[in-house]
């Protein structure tokens, strides 16, 4: 570009600049510290999308893998991604240590979280084996709940709720090591990926299958049991939120329910609360507004569902 005409697209923008930085550095709500930057939005999906080919290999990611070239594929991705991942989660920690008193450019504070990012990022792939099993579980539960599959290898390659809920068995694990914003920013990029908005707070385990995967709410403290299946459209949510004595929410508390093992909650149904628990075995029609405990092995139908059936 020829530099008269840049710099004469910049006319009458200095004053305006200058006024946006000022708002910009007031608020701190910016990532331009150099050296003590946040975990970056990009970066972080990055991160996510090489631990999804770690996990599936050739499924996620553009490099075809040969069985042959597998190990030396995993060794090269794992080097890289505990790099990645290990910087993201230090930057992560230091944000934390800040909230008391902002950290700004120079402060010692910077970068001093770097080693147990690392340990942090270690512990994470040491776990990657153990949730690479949970996830075979959940797609044989995809295949075996829904007869339009042809297989599970269409399920692996089709189904968003794979991405869903690989994200969320990875984020889950940075949650409960207490990592702080790094676990929510990879479930929002499965959220924008897949519809599905799973808190990594939320227990979930194996054989669970969200068909058709979208629209789906999962709250941070719900516990989810074993081969559980949810259609699109369901909230597991939170019936209210108590406040202290200033007006302001009550953070830490149980707030989302319990669903217990083998229980089916159809398209639209919405089950509130953290005393809520949906018994095992049970069945939730479409379309439900549930706010109390559901006795195992119970059919509960909306009153307009039951009259049409009548």
């Amino acid at each position: 570009m020829d530099k008269r005409n840049a710099d004469g697209n910049k006319d009458g923008l200095e004053e305006l600049a200058g006024k946006l930085g000022k708002a910009i550095t007031g608020d701190h709500l910016a990532n331009i510290w150099e050296g003590c930057n946040l975990p970056g939005r990009d970066a972080v999906a990055q991160v996510l999308d090489q631990l999804l080919s770690v996990l599936f290999p050739g499924v996620f990611g553009n490099q075809v893998v040969r069985e042959d070239e597998l190990d030396d594929f995993l060794l090269e991705s794992l080097a890289s991604v505990r790099h990645s991942l290990s910087h993201q989660i230090g930057m992560a920690l230091d944000f934390r240590a800040s909230l008391d008193r902002p950290i700004l450019p120079g402060d010692p504070r910077c970068g001093t979280n770097a080693e147990k990012g690392a340990v942090a990022a270690t512990r994470l792939l040491e776990s990657l084996p153990r949730i690479r099993q949970v996830l075979g579980q959940d797609l044989l539960a995809a295949y075996e709940g829904d007869p339009a599959a042809g297989s599970v290898v269409e399920v692996l390659m089709s189904y968003p709720f794979v991405q869903a809920i690989s994200t969320h068995r990875i984020a889950h694990e940075l949650y409960l090591a207490g990592v702080p914003l790094l676990p929510r920013m990879m479930s929002e990029v499965a959220h924008s990926r897949t519809g599905s908005d799973i808190h990594p707070g939320a227990t979930i385990g194996p054989g669970f299958f969200i068909d058709h995967g979208t629209g789906v709410v999962i709250g941070e403290t719900t516990v989810i049991g074993r081969g559980v299946k949810l259609y699109q459209g369901v909230t597991l949510g939170a019936l209210s939120f108590p406040k202290d004595q200033d007006g302001n929410p009550i953070k830490g508390i149980k707030r989302h329910p319990n669903i217990e093992d083998n229980v089916t909650i159809y398209a639209g149904a919405t089950v509130l609360g953290g005393e809520t628990t949906i018994g095992k075995g049970s069945v939730i029609g479409g379309n439900c507004w549930i706010t109390s405990s559901v006795p195992p092995e119970t059919v509960v139908m909306s009153e307009q569902a039951r009259r049409k059936h009548k």
